[in-house]
């Protein structure tokens, strides 16, 4: 058979298949969830939970709306971790206990609950009466003095990547998607605000109602509890905060109505009504977390100067890619986070210019370039990969900036094949056929080559695609970026380390975060005490508010002994929680054995500050087995 004959029929037997598994109803296999979505499917998701801060639990019950998907299916399985499960009830005229039954906990995925379901009717409703652990991996309780007021306590939940199971029980699976309504009972001086709609002139009372319509992933539900208020920033946008906290945060995230017009430009129409945001105390392990309607942000990106706002960009595009369109599995991660940071710089471009989208594309890959070798210095070069198989491991091992930075080049890429035109014109179809559900790595393939074939004139073949979404490292074909500022930089710094010219003489009245981040980030690992102490008496470097550049300076005053940073740096490392500010301190300050008594005294007294995933992830990192 000729060979485009052979290509024909074979692009027609994968686009049949294609349709099969765009079917809102297709199974998906993921190795971080009990639940299978083959025997039921939960529709809808009811809580009603009371916030008890004496004791650091949710106290209450979860009713889940389900659907029978195999009619001789007789047991339902549900996620959980450390859950105490009170007693499970099928709803109806009069409720009836069901038995069930909690699997032992597995480290990872936490413990199957299974429950005992009649055969009858195709849907039905299960009510899971239960409480949560004081150390629940999701949820952080934080005392009034870990708070910006210091006068009231504060809760916040952390769903993403396996961590809703450790606050509600249900079926933890991106797979599978879900409307919710929720009744959240505090102490009546506090404010409840979800994932959800929340009514933004809500009088405190202690008893607050929230609904959400657009089925989501279980990662996205939501909650926060705290002194806050509300300041709108634009129509349809706004910021929750303590009191303290607002003004600075309505300042620093102005631009973010603008944000949202610009997406829907690019991207087509905002589907979520409202995007405001929730100011997080700085225990937050995450810079900012997408929950849909309310993005979770760390106040470490409240620089003052608006110099970190691509996080707002970034969290927002979210909102098209990754909630509006889902991993299916998190194996596929790279198709919520390399798509949300594509999107992210092309906000940044249209708002921002040329000029600043190059510096974040610039410190973006050198950002990549570090985690690859850091990962392959540690024998997981496979996590280099697009797709990757985290069975088995805990999914939280996959957010590292490879699915980031390595989508981000993936899809800038596809726009060197494609031109910036028809990619456009394609992720806006993509959006809008796959709106409100979940698609695999495959999925997302098989629909670019359906859309792809149809045009001759693009030059583009299957093994250079295989290549990025499969082989480690950094394809041949990516299209790297370049900055003319961070160039001027460079030879500054030359200029600066040959002694061509002082600290003091360094051109850099103008320059912006970013010039700074790279001026820092490119010092040699030979510095010296003499030339930090240079650079500190010229900028008062170890001084400086803005928590990115601190975070730069840091690393470079532990990696030469910089005695004087010494304070600055404990500080830092008791009063923030983000995990790209904080781990890669310990981890350098681990090189040497002064550094690590350093860090275990420094940990000692940051600890309980930091949410559980991460004290987990730096308890392996800064004790030794038997410690």
């Amino acid at each position: 058979m000729h060979q485009s004959r052979i290509w024909t029929v074979l692009l027609a037997s994968t686009l049949a298949f294609a349709r099969v598994l765009y079917a809102e109803d297709i199974y998906v296999d993921d190795p971080h969830s009990y639940a299978d979505p083959r025997t039921f499917r939960t529709k809808h998701l009811a809580l009603d939970l009371t916030a008890d801060f004496s004791r650091k639990q949710l106290v209450g019950h979860a009713e889940l709306h389900l659907e029978r998907v195999d009619p001789a299916a007789r047991e339902l399985v549900l996620d959980t971790r450390d859950l105490t499960i009170r007693g499970v009830e099928l709803v109806g005229r009069v409720n009836r206990p069901l038995k069930f039954k909690l699997d032992p906990p597995d480290a990872i995925l936490g413990s199957a609950l299974r429950i005992a379901v009649p055969r009858g009717a195709t849907t039905f409703v299960v009510r899971v009466k239960y409480e949560t652990s004081p150390d629940a991996s999701g949820l952080q309780w934080l005392e009034p003095a870990q708070t910006a007021g210091g006068k009231h306590p504060f809760l916040y939940s952390q769903s993403q990547a396996i961590h809703a199971r450790s606050w509600i029980p249900l079926q933890d699976t991106p797979a599978i998607r879900l409307t919710y309504e929720a009744r959240i009972r505090t102490p009546p001086e506090l404010l409840a605000v979800m994932s959800a709609r929340n009514e933004i002139d809500a009088v405190r009372d202690g008893d607050y109602t929230f609904r959400m319509p657009q089925p989501i992933p279980s990662y996205l539900i939501a909650l926060g509890v705290g002194d806050l208020e509300f300041k709108a920033i634009g129509p349809r946008t706004g910021v929750y905060a303590e009191p303290s906290v607002l003004a600075a945060a309505a300042h620093e995230f102005a631009h973010t109505e603008a944000m949202l017009a610009t997406c829907e430009k690019l991207f087509g129409p905002y589907q979520w009504e409202r995007y405001d945001l929730l100011i997080l105390p700085p225990s937050f392990m995450w810079g900012g977390m997408e929950n849909p309607r309310l993005t979770f942000l760390t106040p470490t990106v409240i620089a003052g100067d608006r110099s970190l706002v691509s996080l707002i960009a970034h969290e927002l595009a979210h909102s098209w890619s990754g909630n509006l369109v889902t991993n299916a599995n998190w194996n596929s991660v790279w198709l919520n986070e390399g798509f949300t940071v594509y999107l992210e710089r092309r906000i940044i471009e249209a708002l921002y210019g040329s000029d600043r989208r190059a510096m974040e594309d610039v410190l973006g890959l050198q950002s990549l370039r570090a985690d690859i070798a850091a990962l392959e210095a540690r024998g997981d070069a496979s996590l280099t990969r697009l797709r990757v198989d985290l069975r088995g491991r805990d999914p939280d091992d996959g957010f590292s900036d490879v699915p980031y930075e390595k989508g981000r080049l993936f899809l800038g890429f596809l726009e060197s094949r494609l031109g910036r035109e028809r990619l456009d014109a394609f992720l806006q179809d993509y959006f809008t056929r796959f709106a409100f559900q979940s698609v695999t790595t495959d999925t997302f393939l098989e629909y670019l080559w359906e859309h792809i074939a149809q045009d001759p004139g693009i030059v583009l073949t299957k093994a250079e695609i295989e290549e990025w979404i499969d082989q480690p490292g950094i394809p041949s074909s990516a299209v790297l970026p370049r900055s003319d500022a961070f160039e001027r930089v460079d030879a500054q710094r030359r200029a600066w380390l040959d002694g061509s010219i002082t600290a003091a003489e360094l051109d850099s009245a103008r320059w912006t975060t970013h010039e700074w981040l790279h001026f820092l980030g490119n010092l040699p690992e030979t510095i010296t005490t003499e030339q930090l102490r240079e650079l500190d008496a010229a900028f008062d470097l170890t001084g400086v508010k803005n928590a990115i550049v601190a975070r730069s300076w840091l690393k470079n005053a532990i990696r030469a002994g910089y005695a004087p940073a010494s304070p600055r740096l404990e500080q830092y490392l008791t009063s923030i929680g983000r995990r790209s500010l904080v781990k890669g301190l310990y981890e350098e300050l681990l090189k040497t054995p002064e550094g690590a008594r350093r860090a275990r005294e420094i940990y000692a007294k940051a600890r309980p500050l930091y949410q559980i995933p991460l004290r987990q992830q730096l308890d392996e990192l800064i004790y030794k087995p038997g410690e």
